[in-house]
């Protein structure tokens, strides 16, 4: 077993369809099945079965799996120690970001990673929050830039900014009292939807007879553009909005704010292009 050999068992176990991995390989089906048979008669073993499902591990192959996955994590050990040795920053940078933040904030700063750590290889996914904490804790990205507290998280964090949480209406009907007009609504989290509804409580303002859900940020400040109701949005997400913003303050005087933070661990933080970005993030973090 070679490492193409390893590439091409982890390109199936994820992939689960022979010509999803020969595509993402540049090689033919044909080539795949061939290289699975002749490994299967190597190991003296049945690797893996072919459903309805598509392509399924043994038992057996998830053993070999196993010991792949072992394996990767050693030579990318390797070869990060060596680099490290040559003064060079390598190896693969796994971050979630949250959806606002990566439209809003990130690609300035991941094109200045990419450009000053050109060896790195960068994987990002961009979720709701709550998936990328999700993913963050089931050990699946080193780095995770989510939206909200997290009070349960008592690991390492950086405070990136806080933001003030505004209504926002259309020019037309900014001396309308809001609790006269339809509302778009966009779906947030369990924290963001219980700290508005208690605002909406405290102003004495009622679920509104006509509502547009939206589905997401940016379809709900459009709404609102078009004069079809009120929203609440970030203000983040406002720098080219034309309409009227209104901070949301509670009736104790308190700012309905958002805090975005940036997750990590100690452990992780040790391999150099992860402490590389946390730096760069440090440096260029602002009040949002």
């Amino acid at each position: 077993m070679n490492t193409q050999d390893i590439q091409l068992l982890k390109t199936l176990h994820r992939t689960s369809n022979i010509t999803r991995t020969a595509e993402e390989l540049y090689t033919t089906q044909s080539s795949v099945s061939k290289r699975i048979r002749q490994l299967e008669k190597e190991l003296g073993i049945i690797l893996v079965l072919r459903s309805r499902r598509g392509i399924q591990f043994t038992p057996a192959g998830e053993i070999v799996l196993r010991h792949v996955n072992a394996i990767t994590r050693e030579l990318t050990s390797m070869n990060q120690e060596l680099n490290d040795t040559q003064g060079i920053i390598s190896g693969t940078l796994r971050v979630g970001v949250s959806i606002n933040y990566a439209l809003y904030r990130l690609p300035p700063l991941l094109r200045r990673y990419q450009k000053r750590y050109s060896l790195v290889r960068t994987q990002t996914i961009i979720e709701a929050s709550q998936k990328i904490y999700s993913m963050f804790i089931a050990g699946q990205i080193e780095l995770a830039i989510v939206r909200g507290e997290y009070s349960d998280w008592t690991g390492s964090r950086i405070l990136l900014g806080r933001e003030p949480i505004c209504a926002i209406t259309c020019p037309e009907h900014c001396d309308l009292p809001l609790r006269e007009l339809p509302q778009v609504i966009r779906k947030a989290d369990l924290e963001m939807e219980r700290d508005t509804a208690l605002w909406c409580r405290e102003n004495k303002i009622p679920t509104a007879k006509n509502q547009v859900f939206a589905n997401s940020t940016a379809t709900c400040i459009e709404m609102v553009r078009q004069g079809l109701g009120w929203g609440i949005v970030p203000k983040i997400c406002l720098a080219h909005f034309d309409g009227c913003i209104r901070p949301m303050r509670f009736a104790d005087g308190r700012p309905l704010v958002r805090s975005t933070y940036l997750l990590y661990t100690e452990q992780t933080a040790a391999l150099p292009q992860i402490q590389a970005f946390i730096d760069l993030l440090a440096e260029t973090k602002e009040n949002l």
